[in-house]
């Protein structure tokens, strides 16, 4: 009979970077709302940040570590404080935000980063009628979002026309704390301020799956799909404890399991690696990260270990698997925030051999995505496009997202042959349009005249000024 249970993962460590490689003197926003505040992938990272007059977050290159100078350019587009954010998983280059203003709109960043404020998004996206606190990228579909506001409203859109496809109303009677897709986008769960869980098919606009009281507490929950299709819940007990559950959407009337953790009170933000089955749960105020992994055996989910530091985090990012050194046996990365920096942590599996490890990095989701938005809307499916991390991950050319209404997002592409064109194919043509040229030589004409007439009335004042010495 085993004693302990044999796992790759229970020597995992943590470690946080040292000082300089991390982002310092940055103001996290306060606003209370209970996200993770902070996005990344291999490029960038974005942290939402303390605004005057409206709501701003800061895109920084992953290399530019350090003190961060106050006078940074921000994407400050949003009149309200920006609640979420979420990093497009097809193009590193475009990220969404969700907003106090009602709106989500959705950011194209240059090539090296901001070098000037980024104040005009590449669409606007209205519907919601209240706050918007939940954007997320579909897994496998281009340009198609899903957004949760405090309307208790859930809309997908199409990014590529700036269309709202779906709007799943009456379902949640309370504000919806979390909305997460299935590995393939086909289902969405979701966790409601009414205690309920439930597995929602969009397309068809109905309920596949509910629970209702899955956690008893009245603080809030989180729910995400795992890889196999059960859904791992974070709740509060009746006694304010803090609880995890594994649940079966086919049979959600008692859990696979439930595990009890303290009595602390900030809300557990799950997340989850799809390709090694492991959890990794960090609190809002809280100074540890734990993680478990999720098998098939009893009791289904195992703890393995806890990372933890002095202070506490206001929020945490968590770089997806194809930004990670895996010369380095890397198997995760966060990057934590505290109240004036971003500090990255990473996770390691303790290894002698210098060789890839192939039993850590199971081929992972890659940046193309597998069906058009259009498609998705018609019904069809498609899983995520694998790739391998053996060479390590080379980062392709991102297009420019464009949005053409009712049409696709294309750059320099009739709409008519969108939804043939490769992404090699579709790259920025070199060459500004006549429309543009024309655009151009009209505002030098108005800088030209404009300058002219400054001129003109530099050299008046003087004569004026001797006129009334005069008088």
């Amino acid at each position: 009979m085993r004693v302990v249970r044999a796992s790759k993962f229970r020597h995992v460590f943590g470690q946080a970077l040292k000082n300089d490689q991390c982002y310092d003197d940055i103001r996290v926003s306060r606003v209370t709302w209970d996200s993770s505040f902070c996005a990344v992938n291999p490029k960038f990272v974005a942290i939402i940040i303390e605004a005057s007059g409206g709501g701003a977050f800061l895109v920084l290159p992953l290399l530019k570590t350090g003190r961060i100078d106050k006078a940074y350019p921000t994407v400050c587009g949003h009149t309200g404080p920006v609640l979420d954010i979420d990093w497009c998983p097809h193009n590193d280059h475009v990220i969404a935000s969700g907003s106090e203003d009602c709106t989500v709109m959705v950011w194209q960043i240059p090539e090296n980063g901001l070098v000037t404020p980024l104040a005009e998004p590449v669409v606007v996206l209205e519907g919601h009628s209240k706050r918007v606190g939940i954007v997320t990228w579909h897994p496998t579909a281009r340009n198609v979002l899903m957004s949760a506001g405090c309307d208790n409203l859930i809309i997908i859109w199409n990014v590529g026309t700036g269309e709202a496809m779906i709007q799943l109303e009456d379902m949640h009677p309370d504000v919806i704390f979390s909305a997460c897709w299935s590995r393939n986008g086909a289902l969405i769960c979701t966790a409601c301020k009414d205690k309920n869980i439930r597995v929602i098919d969009p397309r068809k606009e109905k309920i596949v799956a509910e629970k209702d009281k899955a956690h008893d507490g009245a603080r809030p929950m989180r729910a995400i799909f795992l890889a196999d299709g059960n859904v791992f819940t974070t709740g509060f007990s009746r006694m304010s404890e803090r609880q995890l559950a594994l649940w079966n959407p086919k049979s959600m009337e008692e859990p696979i399991s439930v595990h009890e953790l303290d009595t602390s009170n900030g809300v557990l933000l799950p997340f989850y690696d799809a390709d090694t089955s492991v959890v990794y749960l960090c609190g809002k105020g809280d100074s540890s990260i734990r993680y478990f992994e999720i098998t098939d055996e009893a009791p289904f989910v195992h703890y393995l270990n806890t990372f933890s530091s002095k202070e506490p985090q206001r929020g945490m990012g968590y770089m997806p698997k194809r930004g990670l050194d895996v010369n380095k046996c890397e198997i995760a990365r966060f990057y934590k925030l505290h109240e004036r920096k971003c500090e990255p942590i990473i996770m390691t599996v303790p290894r002698k051999s210098d060789l890839f490890q192939d039993d850590l990095y199971p081929d992972t989701a890659g940046p193309d995505c597998a069906i058009e938005a259009e498609d998705w809307f018609d019904g069809k499916n498609g899983e995520p496009i694998l790739i391998s991390l053996k060479n390590g991950y080379v980062p392709g050319k991102n297009r420019d997202l464009k949005v053409v209404k009712k049409s696709n997002v294309l750059e320099g592409k009739p709409a008519k042959k969108a939804a043939n064109t490769s992404p090699a194919e579709s790259k920025a043509s070199p060459h500004p349009s006549i429309q543009n040229e024309g655009k151009l030589e009209e505002l030098l004409r108005e800088v030209k005249s404009l300058r002219d007439l400054v001129t003109l009335q530099d050299h008046s004042a003087p004569a004026q000024d001797h006129s009334l010495i005069g008088r």
